[in-house]
């Protein structure tokens, strides 16, 4: 047996943000049990805690989609966090936890009761202008919408659009089943009156590739867009984003640039739904 939480990453209201399940002890599971677990669980993603095999680290994680395995991923990292500190994990500093995954290590800093991880480094690339066509026909977007496109890459890789209308964001319905074939798509938009008033911005994240038509809340895709945004002056060096609006969600994404360090930290609540034992 062993240990199983269920949490609601991005979010302070539990089923407002996005669920992800965790399984504590998972040492002597091998990877098809795992890949089979996460796509029985159906969920964005699916993690696993084990010992790490960095020295520097406190713990290790493996992030799983119901499609495959990811080197990173922001709610899964908060959310993986959250469980491990819960569960009685002692990090090594007490103002900072480093995990460690298949990007390598990754800061999470306590701030109060929320966790907020260090943006991963980013590489940033052009698109194409042939697959640029094709996404924004997938997407139903009218081209005058669109003010600008780019690779987003710190582990997954987003093909990320900024758009000019939060409403239009909004109303947004993909054809997924050419999305697919495409790319996993982050879009964001300047927010309106019509969104949360105590958001800057409004995020979709559709990544059909991986088996999640549209994702509730997304962690790296918010830090890639928070690093594009505020490095070219799109953005403030602090603000808070709304996802999952159209799926009924309230996620927020709270970002801040690190003054001093140039660090971008990307935050966020937790909710802890279920907690139990796995038969796995």
């Amino acid at each position: 047996m062993r240990r199983f939480s269920q949490l609601d990453v991005f979010t302070a209201t539990p089923l407002k943000g996005n669920p992800l399940a965790v399984v504590h002890d998972a040492d002597g599971l091998t990877d098809a049990e795992m890949q089979t677990f996460a796509k029985w669980t159906n969920l964005s993603e699916t993690t696993f805690l084990l010992p790490p095999t960095d020295a520097r680290a406190d713990y290790r994680v493996r992030i799983f989609t119901p499609g495959g395995e990811l080197p990173f991923a922001g709610h899964p990292t908060l959310g993986s966090c959250h469980a491990w500190l819960a569960a009685g994990g002692q990090p090594r500093d007490g103002q900072q936890v480093i995990q460690q995954c298949g990007v390598g290590l990754v800061t999470v800093r306590r701030d109060g009761e929320r966790l907020a991880f260090a943006a991963p480094p980013l590489k940033r690339d052009p698109v194409d202008d042939e697959l640029l066509v094709q996404v924004v026909s997938a997407l139903g977007l009218p081209a005058t919408e669109l003010l600008g496109a780019c690779w987003l890459d710190n582990g997954p890789k987003w093909l990320a659009l900024r758009m000019a209308s939060a409403s239009r964001l909004r109303a947004l319905k993909p054809d997924h089943g050419r999305l697919k074939t495409l790319a996993k798509v982050g879009l964001v938009a300047a927010q309106d009156a019509e969104g949360g008033a105590d958001t800057q911005f409004e995020v979709r994240a559709f990544a059909a590739p991986i088996g999640v038509e549209e994702d509730p809340v997304t962690g790296s895709l918010n830090a890639g867009l928070a690093q594009w945004l505020i490095g070219e002056g799109l953005a403030p060096a602090q603000y808070v984003a709304a996802q999952g609006t159209a799926m009924g969600r309230a996620g927020r994404v709270h970002v801040v640039r690190d003054p001093a360090s140039g660090t971008i930290w990307v935050g966020g609540d937790v909710t802890p739904c279920i907690s139990g034992t796995l038969s796995l």
